[in-house]
């Protein structure tokens, strides 16, 4: 008799299968219960009942009526923000853990590397975007040494690996991901951007971050440098195409050269910061279903592939610690 997590994924799209494969092929303490889906005649679907995992068309209706739904702890949400607010009001109530890779933002944020630990028990945890879950890492690396003033983030994204999922939620993406740059990150404010690339052959996700902080001490640039490194590591441990394109960079702001940002105009000169911090990011794909360009769906599969392990796991992680694998 298995003791592994029975799982079940809504959404038959290309996030939701590539994360069955993982859940199937990587998985250490889970098991594929369901694959839910809209599309009787989506890929999803047919690799699912290809590879013996029980699945239904009906949506979360659907999901209820199966045989082993009593045997499902945990959920998946691959689909989109107006139908995961559908979707939780029908199973948090019979006792389902949610993982949320939608804008929607029920529950409270969650980026591993950084806040799994002290948001593992709750009932629906949300993934961010992409976007967030690849660059806010650094914002909270960065502020671990120095309060982060504004941060801003750059995501391009092959616009290939854009579904309409993707599309349909640009706007919730900017709205969420600047949110959590703050409550999560760390920044006082903060901004994000998605740049949908239409380059052939597709490029790889890139990442931009920019920071703003008060660092005239040049032992806090290489303290700065040092936490963003190891930060790198933490979340290469369970998203190994993450890297950094290359060394990080604190370069100081030029008083003659004017900062755009969402800064308060009459903040106080001793407050001003003095230093940007320049981070550059690449997300390789493991290319488990999805071609190794999207990284930016591998990222979000990965991200929530590990939320899901650490709750089957049992296992608490202090806060701020390193999110290594189950």
């Amino acid at each position: 008799m298995s003791t592994k997590t029975k799982v079940a994924i809504i959404g038959s799209g290309n996030i939701g299968t590539d994360l069955m494969i993982k859940v199937i092929r990587t998985a250490k303490h889970l098991e594929m219960g369901a694959m839910v889906g809209i599309d009787p005649d989506s890929d999803g679907l047919a690799r699912a009942k290809r590879m013996g995992v029980p699945t239904t068309h009906e949506g979360v209706e659907g999901l209820l009526k199966l045989p082993n739904f009593d045997e499902i702890e945990i959920v998946f949400d691959a689909t989109s923000a107006k139908a995961h607010v559908h979707n939780a009001e029908i199973l948090q109530p019979l006792g389902k853990r949610m993982i949320d890779l939608t804008p929607a933002a029920i529950g409270p944020y969650v980026v591993p590397a950084v806040n799994l630990g002290e948001n593992q028990d709750a009932q629906n945890v949300n993934m961010v975007t992409c976007g967030g879950q690849a660059t806010i890492p650094v914002v909270a690396a960065v502020s671990r040494v120095a309060p982060v003033a504004y941060a801003e983030i750059v995501a391009s994204i092959a616009s290939k690996s854009a579904g309409p999922g993707t599309r349909a939620n640009i706007d919730e993406f900017t709205e969420t991901t600047s949110e959590a740059i703050e409550k999560v990150g760390g920044a006082e404010r903060g901004k994000a951007i998605i740049i949908l690339n239409p380059a052939e052959p597709p490029l790889i996700m890139r990442d931009t971050v920019y920071c703003l902080v008060k660092a005239d001490d040049p032992t806090i640039h290489e303290e700065i440098k040092l936490s963003v490194d190891k930060m790198i590591d933490e979340v290469a441990s369970y998203v190994p195409g993450y890297r950094l394109k290359q060394k990080v960079q604190v370069t100081e702001i030029d008083e003659n050269r004017p900062v755009d940002t969402l800064l308060d105009d009459d903040i106080a000169d001793d407050d001003k910061p003095t230093h940007q911090v320049s981070v550059f990011l690449e997300v390789e794909g493991a290319a488990h279903y999805l071609p190794a360009y999207a990284g930016n769906l591998d990222i979000m599969t990965s991200a929530g592939l590990q939320v899901a392990e650490r709750i089957a796991a049992g296992k608490t992680v202090p806060a701020g610690s390193q999110a290594q694998e189950a």
